[in-house]
């Protein structure tokens, strides 16, 4: 996952998430998400989108690799007054929660920005947090992009940060995006919409494997939260 120097996450927080804002609002309507509903936000960042479930009587976890961002997301949660939103560091690899944990997990722009062993590893790894009568809410990138101006600016910003995160944007595109995540991950999608002029698409999944996903690894209920 892609991460953010200390500065740059209140450069996140004031320039990208106001952007997202109406993503952000839309997202749990779209899922179907109610008060008190446990939900978990993986690669939360800034907590945007987790705060949203939380201001909505959402009972909200956020998860993060980067330090930076988890402080972050706690001071924004400070400020609005939620004592129904957590957040902690986890990777989204191995997550620290038991099995069929929450109603919903979502991952919102976070996908594309991991190496493609990564990518279904995260997807194995909500599926098996989720309870077996839960939802995925995956937000990304749309595959193809449109062909319009904002994909253009899209493919110029992802160009400039260069490196890794322009590799990984690139294989992200060329795997087929969210829909071959999702079947070979054997997830059902049960709805989508395109958002922002076709750049972004949402999609709420089901499991369809025949056994719930299920981390045989001497699981110390004292050790994670």
């Amino acid at each position: 996952m892609i991460q953010f120097k200390s500065g740059l996450g209140s450069i996140y927080s004031t320039l990208i998430d106001p952007l997202l804002q109406d993503i952000r609002i839309y997202a749990p309507q779209f899922a179907g998400m109610k008060a008190g509903d446990r939900v978990l936000d993986v690669c939360c960042g800034t907590g945007a989108q987790a705060l949203h479930y939380a201001q909505r009587g959402i009972i909200t976890t956020g998860v993060d690799l980067n330090p930076g961002m988890i402080q972050l997301a706690g001071r924004n949660k400070r400020k609005q007054g939620l004592s129904n939103a957590s957040f902690q560091i986890a990777d989204a690899t191995n997550l620290p929660f038991k099995d069929n944990s929450f109603d919903y997990v979502s991952i919102s722009l976070a996908l594309h920005e991991t190496e493609r062993a990564d990518r279904g590893t995260i997807v194995t790894e909500i599926k098996r947090v989720v309870k077996k009568e839960g939802a995925l809410i995956f937000i990304d990138f749309s595959v193809p992009l449109p062909e319009n101006i904002y994909a253009c600016l899209v493919k110029a910003i992802e160009f400039i940060a260069g490196g890794t995160h322009f590799r990984h944007f690139k294989d992200y595109i060329e795997q087929g995006g969210l829909a071959e995540l999702l079947r070979e991950s054997q997830l059902l999608e049960e709805k989508r919409d395109c958002l922002k002029s076709g750049l972004i698409t949402i999609i709420k999944a089901r499991n369809t494997s025949p056994l719930h996903n299920h981390r045989d690894d001497n699981y110390n209920s004292s050790d994670r939260h």
